[in-house]
């Protein structure tokens, strides 16, 4: 049997001898040089890739992250809500209110309301025709739109003089608008939802302000803005976010704001804060307190009142010093003198609508009581009014509030990140305002003033007149005064001061 010889392919064999060869490269063999090279090659695209996808995490991050004085202002991801005619539910994002609002004012005329909206029809047209004008005034005198006019709150611009006599705050030009917030740069978003997206801008005067750039959808932008500028553009309060001013450039529809830097209360009590809330009780206390201010300037100091519509956390914005400022009139409906209510569209947030408004859309200060008695609720206990994420008993905010209440377990509702927890006498007082705010009746709910007064006050003023009727039943009978000139050895006869007594009672 003869054997085979077997040769080796030439070509082979001289590769094999080049990649075993030493090289300068701290004497490694050529392929090991290239194996380290591909890795190192496969590990950089690696890195790259991974710093590609936490730079672009970080800047959505960084939208919703405000610098302020006790920290950064914890992040929340809550997908919120909007309560439909129909009773079902859509994520705000998504829902936009329809073209038509069918509206029906009871127990009065609509004259003043009416009288308002065409004064408010007759400003936009005026407002359109000074823009104009402006504009083409501006081009004949070659000045730049962002160079023009003091940008301070309240100050009219010369370049709308025409309109100015309406004080409903400063007609802004686009151009100022995009120079202040740096051509409404991703960067500068601070808060995004079905109305719109609000930026934080700073004028050249270092003026901070929040412009709201309302979402053009079906005609929804000039409805938000009509509604906030009839509820909030001559209203100065506090406990209100003042509207500086507008811009309505063509399509476009937009309110400036002042800036509040502290961000908003759903982010400071559903936010990630750490094992210790920074919201003491007599923080929270304040801030309830501040927002029944607000809402009771709207509901009382108003002529016609504005009823909000829309009380909830993310809309209650907070300063440096925990000061409540209401804000987001989107929703915002006017109530005339005579008016007992006004029936509208169902439209608000899931878990604070009224059971009478969500039933029968008839809508009117109550409904806005009902909504901060859930807000209460919120404030005490840290929890969202309705959080499917919970056992089935505690889905519901209310239900749940109601339920521990009636089983005297009032003191298990508190927030378990705060600290020190309330006095039991504090606890009750606010526990009973909650209470009465969410009552199914409507007529039985108090008005925000008396709220106020509850919140403010030591103990209920009820309470006080019963305890001065306790103190007066137990002293003992007081003496008639022939009784008293008796026990006093007097004669109710014989001494006259006796009779002059029984006189005096008489008198």
């Amino acid at each position: 049997m003869v054997g085979k010889t077997h040769t080796a392919d030439p070509s082979q064999s001289v590769l094999n001898q080049k990649l075993s060869e030493k090289t300068s490269v701290l004497g490694l063999k050529l392929w090991v040089v290239i194996g380290v090279s591909i890795g190192v090659i496969v590990t950089t695209l690696l890195i790259l890739i991974v710093c590609f996808i936490c730079k672009r995490t970080s800047s959505r991050q960084k939208r919703r992250l405000v610098k302020c004085s006790s920290g950064l202002i914890p992040m929340i991801s809550k997908e919120i809500t909007e309560v439909k005619a129909d009773g079902s539910s859509e994520k705000a994002q998504n829902v936009g209110p329809s073209n038509e609002e069918p509206e029906n004012h009871q127990k009065g005329s609509n004259g003043g309301l009416e009288k308002k909206e065409k004064k408010f029809r007759d400003f936009i047209g005026d407002l359109e025709k000074g823009e104009k004008k402006s504009s083409e005034e501006r081009e004949e005198k070659g000045r730049p739109l962002s160079g023009e006019s003091n940008v301070s709150c309240g100050t009219q611009g010369s370049s709308v003089s025409d309109v100015s006599n309406f004080g409903w705050g400063r007609w802004y030009s686009l151009i100022e608008l995009q120079v202040a917030t740096n051509g409404f740069s991703s960067d500068n978003v601070i808060g995004e939802g079905g109305y719109g997206v609000v930026y934080r801008g700073v004028f050249p005067d270092n003026t901070v302000i929040a412009v709201k750039n309302l979402l053009n959808n079906k005609g929804q932008a000039e409805r938000e803005f009509r509604v906030e500028v009839e509820a909030i553009g001559k209203v100065r309060h506090k406990n209100l976010v003042g509207l500086m001013g507008y811009c309505a450039e063509g399509a476009q529809r937009m309110l400036v704001y002042e800036y509040v830097d502290n961000g908003n209360l759903e982010q400071w009590l559903h936010g990630d804060v750490g094992p210790t809330s920074p919201l003491t009780w007599d923080i929270r206390m304040k801030i309830a307190i501040g927002t029944a201010k607000g809402l009771a300037y709207l509901h009382e100091g108003l002529e016609p009142k504005v009823v909000h519509r829309d009380v909830k956390s993310s809309n209650i914005l907070l300063d440096k010093r925990w000061n409540s400022k209401v804000s987001d009139f989107g929703l915002a409906k006017l109530l005339g003198p005579d008016s007992a209510f006004v029936t509208t569209r169902v439209m608000g947030t899931f878990g604070y609508v009224a059971p009478e408004y969500a039933s029968t859309g008839m809508l009117n200060e109550s409904s806005d009581v009902y909504g901060f008695g859930v807000l209460l609720m919120e404030i005490i206990s840290g929890r969202s009014p309705v959080d499917y994420g919970r056992p089935a008993g505690e889905v519901n905010l209310v239900d749940w509030f109601k339920a521990m209440i009636g089983s005297r377990r009032g003191e298990q509702v508190v927030d378990p990140l705060i600290e020190e927890k309330p006095q039991p006498r504090a606890l009750k007082r606010v526990l009973l305002v909650c209470l009465r705010c969410v009552d199914l009746d409507a007529q039985k709910r108090p008005m925000m003033g008396q709220v106020i007064h509850m919140l403010e006050a030591d103990e209920f003023p009820f309470r006080a007149e019963h305890r001065l009727a306790r103190e007066a039943a137990q002293l003992p009978p007081r003496d008639s005064p022939i009784a008293a000139a008796n026990r006093l050895g007097l004669s109710p006869h014989g001494d006259s001061s006796a009779a002059n007594l029984e006189r005096t009672r008489w008198r």
